[in-house]
C-alpha cells in the first residue's frame, strides 16, 4: 500500500496489518517533497503500530512534466510512485496495491485518481464509502495518534501552478513551515510565491500571528530561511486554496499523459 503517515494511510495500514500480518506492506516515498518530520513521524508509527514500512526514492523530481507544475502536476507524481509499486508488486507477487484516498476526496480536483485508475491501484477507504469524518473516528477506536492529524500535501502543493517546483523552494516551504508548527500552529501551509511567503493557519488560530513579538519572530525567521516579503492570508488555511486559480470542475480539460 501506498503509505504517507498521514490519517487516511495510516488508518489503511493499520487495519491491512490487523488482518492480513505479514501479507501487508506499507511503502512510502521518499523525495524532496516530503517533508523530513513526516517521514520521520510515518515511520514512528510504522514501529508503534507494529506494520512493516518500506521506503523507497521516487524520481518525479526528474521529470519534466512534474517540475513545470501544471494543474495536474499530481498526476505525474501519483504516476511515478504507482510506477515504483507496481514494479514491487511483480517482483515480489504482491496481488494488489492500494492507496489512502477516502470517499470525502471524491468531489475534489484530484489528478492522482486517474493515475490510480490507469494502475488499477484500489482505493478501500472510498470503496467502503468512508468519509474523512469516519476515518477519524475510527482511527479515534483505534487508539491511532492521527485521528485528529491536520491533512499533509505534499510541498510542492505550496507552489503556484505555473511556477516551476524547485528543491530550493521546496526546502524554504519546509523550514519555514517546521518554523511555524514549531511555535505551536496547527494547521500551517505556507503558499510559496518566488519571494513572498504566503501564510495561511486555521482560521481560530489567525488571532495569534496579531502578537507584534510572535509576528516580528515569524517574518525573521522567514526572511532569513529566503522570503524578501511576508505576508498572513486573511481567509486562513483552507483545503485546495491553491486550486481555487482554476476554472470550475466542469470546464477542466481532461488529463492526458505525454506520450
Amino acid at each position: 500500500m501506498a503509505y504517507s503517515g498521514g490519517g487516511d494511510s495510516t488508518l489503511l495500514a493499520k487495519l491491512a496489518h490487523d488482518l492480513l500480518g505479514e501479507k501487508a506492506l506499507a511503502v512510502i516515498a521518499d523525495s524532496p517533497s516530503l517533508p523530513r518530520r513526516e517521514l520521520d513521524e510515518a515511520l514512528a508509527l510504522g514501529r508503534q503500530f507494529g506494520f512493516p514500512v518500506r521506503v523507497i526514492k521516487t524520481a518525479e523530481m526528474a521529470d519534466a512534466n512534474y517540475l513545470s507544475n501544471p494543474a495536474n502536476r499530481c498526476y505525474f507524481c501519483k504516476a511515478e510512485l504507482f510506477e515504483k509499486l507496481a514494479e514491487i508488486a511483480r517482483t515480489e507477487q504482491w496481488q494488489t496495491i492500494i492507496y489512502g484516498e477516502n470517499a470525502s476526496d471524491a468531489g475534489d480536483f484530484r489528478p492522482g485518481a486517474q493515475a490510480a485508475q490507469e494502475y488499477r491501484v484500489r482505493a478501500p477507504l472510498k470503496e467502503a464509502g468512508l468519509t474523512k469524518a469516519a476515518v477519524r473516528q475510527l482511527s479515534t477506536e483505534l487508539g491511532l495518534p492521527t485521528a485528529d492529524k491536520p491533512a499533509m500535501a505534499c510541498l510542492s502543493s505550496r507552489i503556484p501552478y505555473g511556477e516551476p517546483v524547485t528543491a530550493e523552494a521546496l526546502a524554504m516551504i519546509e523550514a519555514a513551515e517546521n518554523f511555524l508548527r514549531d511555535a505551536g500552529f496547527y494547521d500551517v501551509r505556507v503558499r510559496h510565491h518566488q519571494n513572498v511567503a504566503r501564510i495561511e493557519v486555521g482560521p481560530t488560530e489567525l488571532p495569534k500571528l496579531f502578537d507584534v513579538k510572535l509576528r516580528e519572530a515569524v517574518v525573521q525567521a522567514l526572511q532569513k530561511i529566503g522570503y524578501a516579503y511576508v505576508t498572513l492570508d486573511l481567509q486562513g488555511y483552507r483545503r485546495g486554496s491553491g486550486n481555487e486559480v482554476l476554472p470550475k470542475r466542469t470546464d477542466r480539460p481532461a488529463i492526458r499523459r505525454p506520450a
